[in-house]
């Protein structure tokens, strides 16, 4: 059946990570050759609860479609959702997609652990597990993991033990690598730096996780052969690298909603970063003399 886009309702949205590369292909493909699978939806007294299918109802929406080829379940929209999570077999989730899930059917439908160990087949610790996940990371996180910038395999390794640590550190590094698209592996590096590290070394990982993932990476790279040119040029790329990320958070509008004595701040950033590379300039044309990119102009 054909449903219009405003018929639907979709309080289970949340309930998944999002990957922008995903979405995109599939746009493409509606695009190009239409709506190919149908939705999954229940009827809940005269709206539609959409069950599977979100990402699908997203792409149609930015396509400019007002409607949507859905297939409704003769079920319960508890026996919905978990049906649906077990057909989907080849894409079960991370735990704390899990998490979310097992959380809302019992807040919802008031399952408690030894209904849900039963429905899901699995024991009541599992259960209670991934709902702990869902409740020892903050809010602000489990945003991060929902939109896709950061992985949900990566936070349950690695942010949930330091939420438990610290929340307010596990609220900052969140903020600080969502916009980077971390792989799981260097989230592992900045969780071992971190642990590992003394009061410092746990602050530079916090403000600043690209340039101690760079600093890793070029200690890797780093063999008996290379020389100090090498060292200085892989520097000057981070100098660049890290200038051009801060311009492109500014362009973007991350001083848009900032407060006063966030203003402040970034503007004493600022001025401390534009002494640092102007010092660098400074050195740079000394050292190099008439061989720098400005040799012979005016």
């Amino acid at each position: 059946m054909d449903l219009e886009l405003h018929q639907l309702d979709r309080r289970y949205e949340e309930l998944r990570t999002r990957s922008a590369s995903r979405e995109k292909r599939l746009l493409g493909s509606l695009g190009a050759i239409g709506q190919q699978a149908p939705i999954v939806v229940v009827l809940d007294a005269e709206r539609y609860v959409v069950v599977d299918g979100y990402k699908r109802v997203r792409a149609l929406e930015r396509l400019g479609e007002d409607t949507v080829r859905a297939l409704e379940w003769a079920l319960t929209e508890a026996d919905a959702l978990l049906l649906e999570r077990v057909l989907r077999t080849g894409d079960t989730g991370s735990p704390i997609e899990q998490g979310w899930l097992l959380a809302e059917l019992s807040r919802r439908f008031g399952l408690g652990l030894d209904e849900l160990a039963r429905r899901f087949d699995r024991s009541k610790s599992w259960v209670s597990r991934r709902m702990a996940l869902v409740s020892e990371l903050p809010e602000a996180v489990q945003a991060e993991v929902r939109t896709g910038g950061i992985g949900g395999h990566a936070a349950m390794r690695y942010l949930v033990p330091l939420a438990r640590a610290n929340a307010e550190h596990c609220v900052r590094l969140a903020s600080a690598v969502a916009p980077l698209g971390l792989t799981t592996r260097q989230m592992g590096q900045l969780y071992a730096a971190y642990t590992g590290g003394n009061h410092a070394t746990r602050e530079r990982v916090l403000d600043g996780p690209a340039l101690v993932l760079a600093a890793l990476a070029e200690a890797e790279r780093e063999g008996p052969g290379a020389t100090p040119v090498e060292h200085l040029l892989d520097d000057l790329g981070i100098v660049s690298a890290v200038a051009r990320r801060a311009l492109v958070r500014m362009k973007r509008g991350a001083l848009d909603d900032a407060e006063p004595t966030e203003r402040r701040r970034v503007g004493d950033g600022c001025a401390e970063a534009h002494a640092e590379v102007e010092h660098l300039r400074r050195h740079c044309d000394r050292e190099l003399g008439g061989t720098g990119p400005n040799a012979g102009g005016t």
